[in-house]
């Protein structure tokens, strides 16, 4: 090659990145309303972002893969914990972790009312950016990992077999639905909600009691009907429950399958 075709080759690649360079800004700039819910774009979302940064909630936490790595990431934790939970959270952080358990403890910031609605708002709002899987790996809400326990938290991954048993154990490991996140496995220990160990036992006795309103007959139905309605049957404690209503998130007969939350069941029979 010689140095007048040399010259072309570079003008000529140099003009086409230059062109695919400008049309993939262009077309993103085209999906930002789209991709960040722009239409859902409040003043309670930008009132709960002010809070956010006025607290410096970036310095512990990290949303869409931004910020300090002390404390969990935050991007989806409305999906994984749900309003109620936050709201409760927020008022007093030492009912859900302990420095001495947990070796974290989240400040009280004492915000008010408005405030900690402002700052779900904005989680809500920022959880359903569409980040198209970043970051790659966010550190999960979780507390199943219990310093100087061995118990060790759940590590997500894909089913061994599609044997319901084993889809539902990975669905367990997956965030979402992020069960892990909130529900321990081993026996007497309890994280935000109770241990799952020796469920199906837990709701034979549950149905049996007194005061037991639900529909279900049987333990599989009594699992089926906690994921689905968590508020059928509230089971009583500080990070359960609040004003009577179970913390746990609704949602899910929108967000599983049918035949997910047959296995989830499925799997949560077997605990012992």
């Amino acid at each position: 090659m010689n140095k007048r075709q040399t010259r072309a080759f570079f003008y000529a690649g140099t003009g086409v990145c230059a062109l695919v360079f400008l049309g993939m800004t262009w077309d993103t700039h085209r999906q930002i309303p789209k991709l960040t819910n722009e239409s859902k774009l409040t003043s309670e979302v930008i009132q709960g972002k002010r809070v956010w940064h006025k607290n410096d909630c970036i310095n512990c936490h990290t949303l869409l893969g931004e910020g300090a790595y002390f404390a969990p990431d935050l991007t989806k934790i409305t999906q994984q914990r749900g309003a109620p939970y936050i709201k409760a959270f927020l008022k007093d952080p030492s009912k859900f972790y302990s420095e001495e358990r947990d070796r974290r403890l989240m400040p009280t910031l004492n915000l008010s009312d408005k405030e900690i609605d402002d700052v779900i708002a904005f989680l809500e709002w920022v959880g359903h950016i569409d980040t198209q899987g970043w970051p790659p790996r966010p550190i999960l809400v979780s507390g199943s990992a219990i310093p100087g326990t061995g118990i060790m938290g759940a590590v997500a991954g894909a089913a061994p077999s599609n044997e319901p048993i084993a889809l539902g154990q990975a669905l367990y490991r997956a965030s979402p639905p992020g069960c892990f996140a909130c529900h321990s496995v081993s026996p007497g220990v309890n994280l935000v909600g109770p241990s799952l160990a020796d469920i199906a036992a837990t709701a034979r006795r549950r149905i049996a009691s007194p005061a037991y309103h639900g529909a279900s007959k049987d333990a599989a139905a009594y699992i089926r009907e906690s994921i689905l309605n968590p508020n059928a049957f509230v089971v009583v404690g500080p990070t359960f429950s609040s004003g009577g209503l179970s913390l746990m998130p609704a949602g899910f007969d929108a967000s599983l399958t049918p035949r997910q939350i047959d296995d989830l069941v499925a799997y949560l029979m077997t605990l012992k």
